[in-house]
């Protein structure tokens, strides 16, 4: 069997595991003091071009986000998402759990558009009654988004206008944030995404790590007492030293990049496969994520020796499936998935 489920489901790459087990029996200090934290942040903010930037590395993107948006929304305020955005549809109800609605707008293909977030908030001050509403605090977009598609430098640009003009902050999901810089299509940079939100994060647990998430604040101006928060949430990690190794493995030697550019090729070689055997693309993604419309006669052949993920069903006889590569996606793996299809 072979696996295009996720990205996610091998352990770590070598490179990262070997640093683990090299300073496994070092004497470091707790909760994120050691050198290898401070070493992988300061890393991160070269790589961000951002010095005054604070890191935090949490375990996982669920947590993650959890945490960062019920700490900066005040408890009279909800947080903006399109509704394919991973905390309306897949973090069951985490965000809610924390007293903050998600408030969903209208998306295409899985993108925020700037004069929809424009109306939505001006719209919301214009009506008499908002004192009894749910407040717009925040804006949470996905790079690359769920549907593996991807803002342009133009079209963040115009969101983090929109989000500034209102004193909004932007906060964006970068689960799979080395798959969508690396790829092809991608205009954007790391330090220009940086410069133009409040608040993202470097995903480490679907782009070679056994696990974390490196949160970045750019201007070096978290919520207070983050930290503490950290803790309240039961996310401050004793052995903090298993996310920073981790982090200060993948940047270093551009390990972060190597990985994510590898994952994007295999994609590609992935789409070429797919469209000479004559599937039917869902849509058009640039990143690891690639979207297929199957029969379910199909499905269920296909199923029997690859796996692959359920995504939306489009009618009675046919549904959209996900096939993803990542940094384990192996040419054999491409082969052999080519002689079943």
């Amino acid at each position: 069997m072979i696996s295009f489920a996720s990205d996610y489901l091998c352990g770590a790459h070598p490179q990262v595991l070997k640093r683990l087990v090299e300073t496994n029996m070092e004497v470091l200090g707790g909760y994120g003091s050691d050198l290898y934290c401070q070493s992988a942040a300061a890393k991160i903010q070269a790589a961000c071009a951002c010095p005054k930037a604070e890191i935090y590395f949490l375990t996982g993107g669920t947590q993650t986000n959890q945490l960062i948006i019920s700490a900066m929304l005040k408890s009279y305020e909800g947080v903006i998402a399109a509704k394919t955005g991973h905390i309306s549809v897949h973090e069951a109800g985490a965000i809610e759990y924390t007293g903050h609605k998600v408030l969903e707008l209208e998306g295409e293909l899985g993108k925020l558009k700037a004069d929809d977030l424009e109306d939505y908030i001006k719209t919301f001050f214009a009506d008499e009654n908002h004192e009894h509403m749910v407040f717009p605090g925040m804006v949470y977009i996905s790079f690359p988004t769920e549907y593996g598609t991807l803002y342009s430098k133009k079209e963040l640009e115009a969101l983090a206008a929109v989000c500034h003009r209102h004193a909004i902050p932007l906060y964006i999901d970068g689960a799979r944030l080395g798959y969508g810089l690396c790829s092809y299509e991608n205009d954007l940079s790391l330090p220009e995404m940086a410069a133009l939100c409040d608040v993202f994060y470097i995903g480490g647990t679907k782009v070679g790590a056994l696990c974390g998430e490196a949160v970045v604040f750019p201007q070096g101006n978290p919520p207070q007492h983050l930290r503490t928060q950290i803790k309240q949430h039961g996310a401050l990690l004793a052995k903090g030293r298993l996310l920073g190794v981790q982090f200060d493995a993948l940047f270093t030697n551009d390990l972060y990049w190597h990985i994510s550019q590898h994952a994007i090729a295999m994609a590609e070689k992935l789409k070429k496969i797919l469209m000479a055997k004559g599937y039917e693309f869902f849509l058009q993604s640039s990143t690891n994520q690639q979207f297929v419309i199957l029969d379910h006669k199909t499905m269920e052949r296909l199923s029997s020796q690859v796996e692959f993920s359920f995504w939306e069903e489009l009618d009675e006889d046919r549904s959209v499936v996900r096939f993803a590569t990542s940094w384990s996606t192996k040419e054999e793996d491409l082969k052999v998935l080519e002689k079943l299809l």
